[in-house]
């Protein structure tokens, strides 16, 4: 079965990066890595509505981020055990179980804080996972 695409008016990169603003003034260390949860769009692009309803349990039981930050030693690996050939940068969409990580809100947009082994994958469209 394919992946739920969904109908995006705007880019949602874009629309993240624009809602959440300036995020100068926050660090994130170690290993850490801040990532803006992907909150899907109200319609699908075979025009199945979304309710409210489920469009905001994605807070919770959300999957995909967008790398917004990351700690000076997220995927260094000077052991070469974990992280061959393996990163995420700055705008990489990635995903994660919905149970890894710490929930905070920056600037009002839904984050979460991961550290770099909880990283699953990163992938090049958000509506892949779900």
């Amino acid at each position: 079965m394919p992946y739920m695409r969904m109908e995006h008016a705007n880019d949602p990169q874009k629309a993240i990066l624009e809602e959440i603003g300036s995020i100068d003034d926050i660090n994130v260390f170690n290993n850490q890595i801040l990532v803006a949860i992907y909150m899907r769009p109200e319609k699908t692009k075979s025009g199945i509505i979304l309710t409210d309803d489920t469009r905001s349990e994605d807070r919770y039981q959300g999957k995909v981020g967008l790398v917004l930050k990351k700690g000076a030693t997220a995927f260094v690996d000077p052991d070469n055990k974990w992280f061959v050939d393996t990163n995420v940068e700055i705008g990489d969409w990635v995903y994660f179980r919905v149970t890894d990580g710490w929930s905070v809100n920056v600037h009002g947009v839904s984050c979460r804080i991961l550290e770099d082994t909880d990283i699953r994958g990163s992938i090049k469209y958000p509506d892949t996972v779900w």
